[in-house]
């Protein structure tokens, strides 16, 4: 098993190679360049200072020549500056946002497993009841309902309306001169929201993934057999078919790995939170080429961290691919 994946980490670390010499190549196709926030609403700008700014930033080199020097940074693991006008390095922009979206993305992953798994146990295991069709109903509203509707629809109602949750950024004016349960409350209630609107919609599919899969394995033999000699339906369920039945959701919380870090960026612009979703548009629509760079890069290592979590998740749940390796 250990040898298997050495070998995927060889593997994924020759298509991490791959991922950032394509996403290198696609963001310099995009119109315009980081240095138009400077040039164009500047009509004393002159063509010899263009020229030095793009010199400057190193835009004056063939692209291969750029990705070239950006490796080598990344070797040392060194990102480089940030082409905004503080000039501040990306790895420092990326740590400061890095811990709110991963509260916000952990926190909404935890429930979406807590709830969404034994909703699609009770779901399959009471098949065509009334339950299972109340469930499927909640389930197709999860699956309908846009999330950026929602979330202007729940401000206006807690934040407005209501007035109990605050409805924008993780702190509050007076949060200095709270004491440190006073921070942890108005924390959380700034983080209430997004949390469970990120969270709505992964239940909705992976309960139903869930239930498809407990469905699959229920109807096997080796179930009819323990059912057939006397076991308890709970003992049946929860010991012997959920094993088998969680393999498929381990694939995909091994695919949510890299929603971790951008997983919320609608929600953070909605709700004005300054974490690496509006970090990542944010340097997106300046064409900060450095900061996008970084964050693809860690999105892809997640990616690839994922991949190998996932075949280590389906080695502990399948013993027969744990031999196999």
């Amino acid at each position: 098993m250990i040898i298997s994946i050495l070998k995927k980490s060889a593997e994924l670390f020759v298509t991490l190679i791959g991922i950032t010499l394509l996403s290198f190549f696609i963001i310099h196709l995009v119109p315009g360049k980081p240095t138009d926030v400077y040039t164009e609403l500047n009509p004393k700008i002159t063509p010899e200072a263009i020229e030095r700014l793009d010199k400057y930033y190193g835009l004056d080199k063939p692209i291969y020549v750029q990705y070239g020097k950006w490796i080598k940074r990344i070797v040392k693991l060194d990102f480089g500056d940030s082409f905004s006008t503080d000039h501040r390095p990306v790895w420092d922009k990326i740590k400061e946002r890095i811990p709110i979206t991963l509260s916000i993305n952990i926190a909404g992953m935890i429930i979406i497993f807590l709830i969404a798994i034994p909703t699609g146990v009770i779901s399959a295991s009471h098949q065509n009841s009334l339950m299972d069709k109340v469930i499927t109903v909640f389930v197709f509203i999860g699956f309908a309902i846009p999330s950026f509707w929602l979330a202007l629809l729940c401000m206006m109602v807690f934040g407005v309306w209501l007035g109990i949750l605050p409805v924008s950024g993780i702190k509050s004016m007076n949060y200095e001169m709270l004491g440190t349960f006073g921070k942890a409350l108005d924390t959380s209630k700034h983080l209430l929201l997004p949390v469970i609107l990120s969270a709505f919609g992964g239940i909705a599919g992976i309960s139903r993934y869930m239930r498809g899969s407990m469905l699959e394995v229920i109807r096997q033999d080796y179930i009819i057999t323990a059912r057939a000699k006397g076991l308890s339906e709970f003992a049946v369920i929860y010991k012997h078919a959920l094993r088998n039945a969680l393999l498929p959701i381990i694939t995909l919380l091994g695919l949510s790995v890299p929603g971790l870090i951008g997983g919320s960026v609608i929600f953070e612009q909605i709700f004005s939170i300054p974490g690496m979703g509006q970090l990542f548009y944010m340097s997106v629509m300046t064409r900060d080429y450095p900061l996008v760079m970084g964050i693809l890069t860690i999105g892809a290592v997640l990616t690839l961290l994922g991949n190998i979590l996932a075949d280590i998740g389906y080695a502990i749940a399948d013993p027969r691919i744990r031999h196999r390796g």
